[in-house]
């Protein structure tokens, strides 16, 4: 009998984007600030190999991309390919986990890049008994821009959830004084 599969789940909230003024809200791209969040969590990502995505799965919206693009480039050859989700766009939990779930087994780390609220709400829905209490309250208390949690995935992404995966740690970009 060969042991289950396990995997790694990072789920990150976009970047801080542009005001919406004149702007449809899919349309908005990233502020100045935006870029620095999502180049300090692509440096994050590559300081820790461990971390190193082989899957991305990124919201359509102009923001998300843009995210996911400043990460990528701080990885390098070693970033995956996004593949863009319209369903992740002003999605309830629900619809971003079904999407998670149609991961091929071959990704063992996936980068997930969405919108509040349903990224706080599938990190809390996620977060088993075992997970990290100090990073449970700090997702529930706050999800800022660039906000990154990290999950370990104990079996198939098929079978993920609900309270089935272990939440290691919270991570926030430094916030500007």
């Amino acid at each position: 009998m060969s042991t289950p599969a396990r995997h790694t789940l990072l789920i990150l909230r976009h970047a801080k984007a542009e005001a919406p003024w004149g702007t449809p809200d899919r349309e908005r791209g990233l502020t100045e600030r935006g870029g620095v969040q999502s180049r300090w969590i692509g440096d994050l990502l590559a300081r820790r190999g461990e971390l190193l995505p082989d899957g991305a799965l990124v919201s359509d919206a102009r923001r998300t991309r843009a995210t996911y693009a400043w990460v990528a480039s701080r990885l390098g050859e070693a970033a995956p390919s996004a593949y863009l989700d319209e369903r992740l766009y002003d999605a309830p939990a629900s619809r971003v986990l079904a999407s998670i779930n149609e991961t091929p087994e071959t990704v063992s780390t996936l980068i997930v890049v969405a919108h509040q609220p349903a990224v706080q709400e599938v990190v809390l829905r996620l977060a088993s008994p075992d997970s990290d209490a100090e990073a449970i309250m700090e997702a529930s208390w706050d999800y800022p821009t660039a906000g990154l949690a990290v999950f370990e995935v104990p079996g198939e992404w098929a079978t993920l959830d609900g309270r089935d995966a272990k939440l290691l740690e919270y991570l926030v970009p430094p916030r500007e004084g």
